[in-house]
C-alpha cells in the first residue's frame, strides 16, 4: 500500500491574482496606427470622397495651417477657460452637496429625490434659460457646464461615501475618534475612488456641453469652429476640429490618472 504522506509535495501554482491589470501600451499605439492606416487607404485607393471624409494626411495639414496662424490657440484657450471655471464650479458644488447627503439623513431625504427629478433634465435645453437669465456671454456658459457637471458630482460622492464599509466607521466611533478625523482618515480617502471615477464622467459631460453652447452662442471656442467649418463644408478643418476635441479629452483622462496614482497609492 502506497504512503501517500512520503510522496514528495508538488507546488502549487498561484492562482490568486485578483484581476491584475498588466499594462500594454503598445497595444493602443497599434490601435491607432492600423485605423489610421486603414483611413487613409480608403481615401488613396478612391473608396471614400474627399469631401465626405478627408484623409488624415488633410486633417493633419489643416491642424497645421490652424496652428501656424493662430486660430487653434485662440479657439482652444476660449475653451479650456469655459471649461475650467464651469467644471470647477458644478465639482465643487457637487462635492459639498453629495457630502451633505453621503453623511446626513435629512439632506439625503431631501437631496435623493431633488436629484433623481433634476438629473434627467437635458442640460444643453436650458441654455436658453440661461442666456434670458445671464446674457449671451460667458456667464451663460458657464452656468450650463456647471449645471451639467454638478449632478453627476452628487452622486458619484453620494454613492462613493455611501460605499465606505460601515464596520470601519463603527470600529473609529467605539475607540473615540472624533467625529472630523473620522471623515478625514476614514470616510473620504474610502470614497475617493469614486470620486475620481465620476471625475472622468463629468469632464466628459464638460467638455460636451462647452462644444454645444459654442455652438449656440459664441465667436471663439472649438464648438464655434466646427460649426463654422461645417456650415462651409471645409470638411478638413472641421475633422480637425473634432481632433483637437478628441486630443483634449485623451490629454484630461492622462492628468486624472496621474491623479489617481498620486492620490491612491494605498491601493
Amino acid at each position: 500500500m502506497t504512503d501517500r504522506s512520503a510522496a514528495p509535495s508538488q507546488p502549487v501554482r498561484f492562482r490568486g491574482g485578483g484581476f491584475t491589470v498588466k499594462g500594454h501600451r503598445w497595444a493602443a499605439l497599434l490601435a491607432f496606427v492600423v485605423l489610421i492606416a486603414v483611413w487613409e487607404s480608403t481615401n488613396r485607393f478612391g473608396l471614400v470622397s474627399d469631401l465626405f471624409l478627408p484623409p488624415p494626411s488633410a486633417v493633419a495639414s489643416a491642424l497645421a495651417a490652424m496652428a501656424q496662424d493662430g486660430s487653434l490657440w485662440q479657439h482652444l484657450k476660449a475653451s479650456l477657460m469655459r471649461i475650467g471655471v464651469g467644471w470647477v464650479m458644478g465639482t465643487v458644488a457637487g462635492m459639498a452637496v453629495g457630502f451633505a447627503m453621503g453623511i446626513g439623513s435629512v439632506a439625503r431625504a431631501v437631496g435623493v429625490p431633488l436629484v433623481s427629478a433634476f438629473f434627467p433634465i437635458p442640460k444643453i435645453a436650458l441654455l436658453p434659460l440661461f442666456i434670458l437669465w445671464f446674457g449671451i456671454g460667458e456667464p451663460s456658459k458657464f452656468a450650463t457646464i456647471g449645471f451639467g457637471v454638478f449632478f453627476p458630482t452628487v452622486i458619484a460622492t453620494y454613492s462613493a461615501i455611501d460605499s465606505v464599509p460601515r464596520n470601519l466607521i463603527r470600529m473609529a466611533q467605539s475607540f473615540g475618534l472624533p467625529w472630523a478625523s473620522i471623515l478625514r482618515k476614514i470616510v473620504l480617502p474610502g470614497a475617493l475612488p469614486g470620486i475620481l471615477a465620476g471625475f472622468r464622467i463629468t469632464a466628459s459631460i464638460a467638455l460636451i456641453l462647452v462644444v454645444a453652447a459654442e455652438m449656440i452662442g459664441a465667436e471663439y471656442g472649438i464648438g464655434a469652429f466646427v460649426l463654422t467649418a461645417g456650415n462651409l463644408m471645409l470638411t478638413d478643418q472641421l475633422l480637425a476640429g473634432v481632433l483637437v476635441l478628441s486630443l483634449l479629452g485623451l490629454s484630461i483622462g492622462t492628468v486624472l490618472s496621474i491623479l489617481e496614482r498620486r492620490l491612491l497609492k494605498w491601493r
